[in-house]
């Protein structure tokens, strides 16, 4: 085991308070790429956070409930923060926080307009790398709003590298790294390289703050950061005690400008008021861009930043360091260089120590691309830890001392959750675009993380049920945007898996998690079941636009009878069913009952898709079906994932579960008498019980056998399904095809659309219409390999749909993954399908290896389309890598090995 695996081995349980995770994760990428625009921040009467807070205000308003800015790292309660500014000498404003659209200024909704990556990390944050590149010549600013918002949702989005701004390689290649050569101590390199011809100038601002809390707290104390000499400063930490942060000298020997202001609001620039103090949060922007006297000039204040001017040729690079650590107790206890020799060494010390720990993840049949692909993916997902802080009371009402919020409030977004109060690190979709967690996206990013943190993921899935998460009533909170909007329930079949990659030793872990599970199952079924036949409904559920209507907001009213949320309720009910299994076959607690329960909820479902006119079987595939006020019917009959979901719902039952609830449960017994699924003989000639006797287990299966050779059939046709790098979320048959649902006087239309959508449903930043997703992909391969577990080799498909060739549903699997992971490995042109038709991403050396994790992809070419740096969920292609070549062990082995155990045990 490594140096970064034993750190990682030491970790404590986050929810227990972050001070107690342990002392290496005290420092982190904890800060957000983004708080102007969001939801946290608004205080206006009409909910439109965009506005409130712009882009054009983030540098002059004191955020109340969290901090953004490049290359952020904090302390693990962002108390006091490190970042980096960068001016090229052109620009109106300093390069603080990343710039992009708003909802309403983008064609295709809210979108980042730069580069910048997350090239490495590790679990402890001991070694983490980040890169930026930054126009030489003016950032078109102005020119990226005009030209987007005058273009329609049919043309593409204009971006930066179209303005031209990187024409000659003028631009500035500009990468921090940070390590820890102890908990409390952070050192931070600063590379910048001259990319361009000719020699230029850029100002380079590394900077710490303190988040400001002394605002909002009529008795909190105001902290202090000072000058103690030509390039230290002194930090008294609210919790760490004192600090210093020094700066080595520039590549000419000279020492940088310490400059200070307090970040607090500029009111004068942004109300006309009298100024509060004359050295405001843009105090430093203003001094360096325009020479303004906005800096104290006693050196002291709760923003510093230390000011380097670089002058390099072209094709030149120069290295700045700076320390942060605890204040030594003497000069004599202070090593002599600082920045120097044991500087170096620490440097290289974790950076080896990184490449020994992914090392150990790395598959040895894994192509050197696909480990860089699997590291990329990782890194992303550490770097993607965010503070998340939002007191919905406190929110709601207002601070002591500040304006008493607008009384909208109180009936508004959100009002119904004053339960919630997050104060805890979490896992981001996207540190820009969506830099709040999002409940089904996080149970995603939890099975990457459990590869390489497993007491991160646990902690995650525990969080969301928590009791300031989870709603009294049971729900979990979907995202900040609406709380009350309802995901896809995935988190129980993430906690199994999170379990199974964790060696299936955390019995407390799955206890933990489900008894608040049960309490949100029965939510889902006394909230989304309104006619009580169990078939579900839920809106939207994470798909967003992929119907032709607002599935949430139903333009006919009635009731739009679900295929995705009964088929998600299926799925939720096999893995409580399997939770419930694992801990009373471990001997953890009674758990037969409860198994049993579950058992009874997915006959219940498997009744109502079978006998309530869900399945198509011409088509099939399963359709949604809208019961209009009228009493009309209307089966919406969109050839899309909601149609496949069903299929996800697989179980598999032993010889002793199957006996038991033949004896006990009713309703179980009932439906597999009426399904012909009692006279084992039969079961043992179609294949769905297999085994010796003792040992025999029986296939539970939403979609039966019959169906899903059908649904296969449909789902891995090239055109319909399956595209080149995956799944499509929408049929491309619907390319010529246009679907148009009639109802109650309502028309409304969906066409297949590979790449951003064209309608304006959920903001006009809704994208299920064609293009390929990573989240149901992924659970796909995961069912196509449980059923071949149980099939085994024997039960083929023709695969590819018309190719004539038969695979066994292992060797699907295995396709639909390379094609998946496809999407970032170089095919045999070097080109990676993830850059698209983007040259300079697809030749320039400077760009092909810094991968674009995106939130989905063309479903035609797999170009890289969405949020720019989502991660997210996204990076499962990490685990998918390591699976792919045999390195994760599946749930269903690790359940039998239990089960196992507990008769040899005679438990």
């Amino acid at each position: 085991m490594g140096a970064e695996s034993e750190r990682v081995a030491g970790f404590g349980r986050m929810e227990d308070g972050l001070r107690q995770s342990g002392d290496w994760y005290r420092w982190g990428p904890y800060v957000s790429e983004r708080q102007w625009g969001t939801v946290r921040e608004d205080y206006s009467p009409d909910g439109e956070a965009w506005d409130y807070l712009p882009h054009d205000q983030a540098r002059s308003r004191a955020y109340r409930w969290g901090e953004d800015g490049l290359a952020g790292f904090c302390d693990v309660e962002q108390r006091l923060c490190l970042g980096l500014a960068l001016w090229n000498g052109r620009d109106p404003i300093l390069k603080e926080r990343a710039f992009g659209l708003t909802g309403a200024q983008g064609n295709h909704g809210e979108d980042v307009k730069e580069y910048w990556w997350y090239l490495d990390a590790v679990p402890s944050h001991a070694w983490n790398r980040w890169r930026y590149h930054y126009p030489q010549g003016p950032f078109p600013y102005q020119d990226l709003i005009d030209v987007n918002g005058s273009r329609n949702k049919f043309q593409p989005e204009y971006e930066l590298l179209d303005t031209g701004v990187f024409d000659q390689d003028r631009y500035w290649v500009v990468e921090v790294h940070y390590a820890k050569a102890g908990p409390d101590d952070l050192l931070m390199t600063i590379s910048v390289t001259n990319q361009g011809p000719d020699a230029d100038t850029l100002h380079v601002l590394p900077t710490a703050w303190f988040r400001n809390t002394w605002s909002w707290e009529l008795d909190e104390p105001k902290p202090a950061m000072s000058a103690t000499g030509d390039a230290a400063v002194e930090i008294e930490h609210p919790f760490l005690g004192p600090l210093e942060l020094i700066a080595g000298r520039g590549p000419d020997s000279r020492v940088p400008d310490a400059l200070f202001c307090e970040n607090e609001t500029n009111v004068t620039r942004l109300f006309g008021a009298p100024p509060e103090t004359p050295y405001p949060k843009d105090g430093i922007n203003d001094h360096v861009v325009v020479g303004a006297d906005t800096v104290n000039p006693e050196r002291t204040g709760t923003k510093c930043a230390y000011w380097y001017k670089l002058t390099l040729g072209g094709g030149a690079t120069a290295e700045l360091r700076l320390r942060l650590r605890p204040r030594p107790a003497s000069p004599a206890s202070a090593a002599a260089d600082p920045l120097g020799a044991e500087f170096t060494s620490v440097m290289a010390a974790r950076q080896a120590e990184a490449d020994e720990f992914y090392a150990e993840l790395t598959p040895g049949t894994a192509t050197a691309d696909e480990a860089m692909v699997m590291r990329q993916a990782f890194a992303g997902m550490l770097w993607s830890k965010q503070l998340f802080y939002y007191d919905v009371s406190r929110w709601l009402d207002g601070d002591p001392g500040q304006p008493v919020p607008p009384a909208q409030r109180l009936t508004g977004r959100n009002s119904r959750w004053r339960n919630f109060d997050a104060f805890d690190i979490m896992s981001m979709p996207d540190k820009w675009e969506y830099p709040w967690f999002a409940a089904w996206d996080l149970a995603f990013h939890c099975v990457a993380l459990a590869h390489v943190d497993p007491g991160f993921a646990k902690y995650q899935l525990i969080l969301l049920c928590r009791e300031w998460f989870q709603h009294p009533n049971g729900a979990l909170p979907a995202y900040e945007w609406d709380f009350s909007d309802v995901n896809p329930p995935v988190q129980a079949w993430a906690a199994l898996e999170v379990f199974a990659i964790d060696g299936g030793r955390d019995l407390d872990f799955i206890s933990r998690v489900f008894d608040k599970l049960l309490v949100n199952f029965t939510w889902w079924v006394n909230r989304e079941d309104a006619e009580g036949n169990n078939l579900f409904e839920g809106g939207f559920l994470g798909l967003d636009n992929i119907g032709p209507i607002d599935r949430s907001h139903l333009p006919v009213g009635g009731v739009l009878e679900q295929s995705d949320a009964t088929g998600w309720m299926g799925f939720f009910a096999v893995a409580m069913g399997a939770m419930a299994i694992v801990l009373g076959r471990s001997g953890q607690r009674p758990g037969q009952d409860l198994a049993l329960k579950f058992l009874e909820h997915f006959a219940a479902i498997a009744e109502a898709l079978d006998g309530l006119g869900l399945w198509d079987d011409t088509d099939g595939l399963y359709y949604d079906r809208l019961k209009t006020p009228s009493g009309q019917t209307v089966p919406v009959k969109v050839r899309s994932m909601v149609g496949i979901i069903p299929a996800l719902a697989a179980a598999v039952i032993t010889e002793d579960d199957l006996q038991l609830s033949l004896t006990v449960s009713k309703r179980f017994a009932g439906f597999l008498d009426r399904h012909g699924l009692l006279d084992r003989e039969k079961l043992s000639e179609i294949g769905l019980l297999r085994g010796e006797p003792g040992q025999q287990r029986l296939l539970l299966s939403l979609c039966g056998v019959d169906r899903l050779q059908k649904l296969f059939t449909k789902v891995f046709d090239e055109s319909e399904f399956l595209s080149p790098h995956g799944l499509r979320a929408l049929s491309a048959y619907h390319r010529e095809h246009p679907y148009q649902l009639q109802a109650e006087g309502i028309t409304a239309s969906i066409d297949y659309e590979p790449a951003e959508s064209t309608t304006a449903m959920f903001g006009g930043n809704s994208n299920w219409r064609g293009p390929v997703w990573f989240p149901l992909n992924y659970l796909m391969v995961t069912v196509l390999e449980r059923y071949h577990r149980f099939f085994g080799d024997e039960f083929t498909i023709e695969y590819p749909t018309g190719s004539g060739q038969q695979l066994h549903l292992g060797l699907v699997a295995a396709d639909l993954q390379d094609r998946l992971i496809s999407i970032f490995t170089n095919d045999p042109d070097g080109r990676r399908a993830c850059f698209g038709g983007t040259e300079r991403m697809q030749a320039d050396p400077a760009w092909h290896d810094n991968l674009i994790f995106s939130e989905y992809f063309h479903g035609d070419n797999g170009a890289a389309i969405g949020a720019f740096h989502q991660t997210g969920w996204t990076g499962v292609v990490a685990d998918m890598i390591r699976r792919r070549h045999g390195e994760v062990p599946a749930v269903g082995d690790v359940i039998r090995q239990i089960v196992a155990e507990s008769r040899e045990s005679g438990q």
